[in-house]
């Protein structure tokens, strides 16, 4: 991250560069490759059809966000040289915070469904409704393109000088006067709406959800596995990407901010472990694709099937072979039916009587496959 425009001499960020280089490679390939994969098998062929895949679509927008402009990034740490100019550093600044504080709150939003569907399904079974979960992915990206707007902002190029010539950087450091009049307080709205609140509640609800899991029965139903592993992939998520670099980021503040005076050295040491921990953030993007897959068996299955070489019909919104074993089906069943006279079937001339559909204000209240 960088702050302010004043000229300065040149450090060496060489061995930092190189040291994250590898490391932002391979979130790019795998993460632009999953969430593109991710996203084409919710949109086309699961449709988004319940509440969570509305979640998971968004929080696969959220990581695609934030993948596609990291070529910028590679380039300034292969070359050490920031030539895009400052609207690009900012956006590339920017785009970090939309994707980490988005993850968080979009897998809040994931375990607080599961928590409604599970420990309150009756009580508040008309807040898992499509229309609903929609309202609130809008009220979410409103929020979190809000909150990087001061990011952007204050997220400029840098240049300094050495040997006589100007080099121009993005990404490195905020000047302690920034830090204390500026970006403390907005360091401390985050943390608490972007990452305290979305980490309390998903332990809180996980923990509600256990407890009701282990006191409704002693053998666990499919759907109460594919809904633990759902949750132990967020609380590892939580725990890999998200909780030690917003820890380094809080202690950071402080020592910019003077709240906490140390020695340089110390207050170096801490930056060092602030770049390298906003590394394991930046995996969520690539982390985040394992909720899809095993979670959701529309998902795992879909894609099982597109990796054994299986084609998408688009007229028939399904896999081709799906599309030959239910035409099987279909004449198997006719020729079964023309083996008997339609004389000795004694069908009721009343129709079968439908199931009632749980409505709420005019919308069906769907469940989701997990």
């Amino acid at each position: 991250m960088l702050a302010y425009n004043s000229s300065q001499m040149c450090k060496d960020y060489k061995y930092q560069h190189y040291l994250l280089l590898p490391g932002y490679v391979l979130i790019f390939i795998t993460g632009l490759v999953l969430n593109v994969v991710a996203l084409w098998i919710l949109v086309r062929c699961l449709r988004l059809k319940s509440v969570v895949m509305i979640y998971m679509f968004n929080l696969a927008v959220s990581d695609l966000t934030f993948t596609l402009p990291l070529p910028l990034r590679l380039y300034y740490y292969s070359n050490h040289e920031w030539p895009f100019g400052e609207i690009l550093c900012q956006v590339s600044g920017s785009v970090f915070q939309i994707n980490m504080y988005g993850s968080c709150i979009f897998l809040m939003c994931i375990n607080l469904d599961r928590y409604v569907a599970i420990v309150h399904p009756l009580r508040w079974r008309h807040l898992r409704r499509p229309k609903v979960a929609r309202l609130l992915c809008l009220v979410v990206w409103v929020m979190i393109l809000m909150g990087s707007i001061p990011t952007a902002i204050y997220h400029k190029q840098n240049h300094c000088v050495s040997e006589n010539q100007t080099t121009y950087l993005c990404f490195e450091s905020f000047s302690d006067n920034m830090w204390q009049n500026k970006l403390f307080p907005l360091v401390v709205l985050a943390e608490i709406l972007g990452f305290l609140l979305p980490l309390t509640s998903v332990t809180y609800c996980s923990i509600q959800i256990f407890r009701e899991l282990c006191q409704a029965s002693q053998t666990r139903t499919l759907r109460q596995q594919k809904t633990v592993r759902l949750l132990v992939v967020n609380l590892v998520i939580f725990i890999i990407c998200f909780v030690p670099y917003n820890t380094t980021l809080a202690v950071y503040g402080l020592l910019k901010a003077k709240v906490i005076k140390v020695r340089p050295e110390t207050q170096s040491s801490v930056r060092d472990v602030l770049i390298r921990t906003m590394l394991l953030a930046s995996m969520n993007c690539t982390l985040d694709p394992l909720i899809y897959y095993f979670s959701t068996e529309g998902f795992r299955n879909t894609f099982k099937k597109l990796r054994q070489g299986h084609t998408w019909d688009s007229d028939a919104g399904m896999l081709k072979s799906q599309v030959v074993e239910q035409k099987s089906a279909q004449n198997h069943a006719a020729t079964k039916t023309k083996q008997f006279p339609s004389k000795n079937v004694n069908c009721p001339n009343e129709p079968f009587p439908t199931l009632p559909t749980a409505v709420f204000l005019n919308d069906p209240i769907e469940d989701s496959e997990i």
